[in-house]
């Protein structure tokens, strides 16, 4: 019976240990750097300086930038992702032909890095190739700069790609909360009379709540940590004025090519207060939801 009990404990305690010490561990490690003084290689004795890093950080235009792009990033992402998502799992669902092969073509974005689709779509959006050349054949007329780079759209071409990738996540979500909805009530619905639209407003929408925030969780916490899609499309700057920048392409720079670790550790408890301020009461509120609370 000891040894029983001992089993499963033995098995998980190393994962344990390793996530204690390499993921909360190197969490605690990053914010007392942040408080401190380490912003040379050189510097000694390293001391704390409580909040000093983070109200430099506030002085900083790129930083300041940096957050307004993520904010027009996410609700750019969010909502082109919930919109087709929700609308291809309404296609999919309503009987169309080759479900099998819709499904596939909605996924299959998935499957690629972030890398990649930055690679992809900076072509896509260079002037002299991809959709430039198609609009200037639809008698458009073709942007004389890359999308990334023109102020009118920014940051919100690489939102473009973001959505192009993750959308089919989404409608994966969507498709599945739409097969679990019973449908005695759209029968029951029917018999009292009610239409298309008030039955997808009334019955549909809203058992499909627990999903769209789901959905929304998931996408925010992507979108505030974006980083590779960023530096594939837009490189290392962010585009010209820092129209495509974002915090954790600047916390990369500060980092590991000015060397000042701290603001960079600033950086990234900024980014980690973000997720958290997103992520954790969605928990709460899942867990309260689970043990019916």
């Amino acid at each position: 019976m000891r040894a029983a009990r001992l089993a499963p404990v033995a098995l998980v305690l190393p994962s344990v240990v390793l996530v204690a010490v390499f993921v909360y561990g190197f969490i605690a490690w990053t914010a007392w750097l942040s408080l401190s003084n380490a912003n040379d290689l050189m510097v000694s004795p390293v001391r704390l300086v409580g909040l000093a890093n983070y109200a430099r950080l506030t002085e900083v235009p790129r930083f300041r930038i940096g957050l307004g792009n993520t904010v027009t990033f996410s609700l750019t992402f969010v909502t082109g992702c919930l919109v087709i998502g929700l609308g291809g799992a309404l296609l999919i669902d309503s009987a169309v032909r080759f479900e099998g092969l819709w499904r596939t073509i909605y996924l299959m974005p998935m499957a690629l890095s972030f890398i990649v689709t930055g690679v992809v779509w900076r072509w896509l959006m260079n002037p002299s190739s991809g959709l430039n050349l198609l609009l200037d054949g639809a008698g458009l007329g073709a942007l004389k700069s890359g999308w990334y780079t023109d102020p009118t759209f920014g940051v919100k071409a690489i939102a473009i790609a973001a959505i192009w990738q993750l959308s089919g996540y989404t409608m994966a979500m969507y498709l599945a909360g739409l097969r679990a909805i019973p449908g005695e009530l759209y029968e029951a619905a029917a018999v009292d009379g009610a239409g298309g639209r008030q039955t997808f407003w009334r019955i549909t929408m809203p058992l499909l709540m627990p999903v769209t925030l789901s959905a929304v969780i998931v996408l925010g916490h992507v979108s505030l940590k974006i980083f590779d899609l960023v530096i594939a499309i837009a490189g290392p700057q962010g585009g010209p004025a820092f129209s495509s920048d974002v915090p954790a392409n600047f916390m990369f720079q500060t980092v590991f090519q000015a060397n000042r670790f701290a603001e960079g550790a600033a950086v990234s408890v900024v980014l980690l207060v973000a997720v958290s301020l997103l992520v954790v009461p969605y928990l709460i509120w899942s867990l309260k939801r689970g043990i019916g609370l």
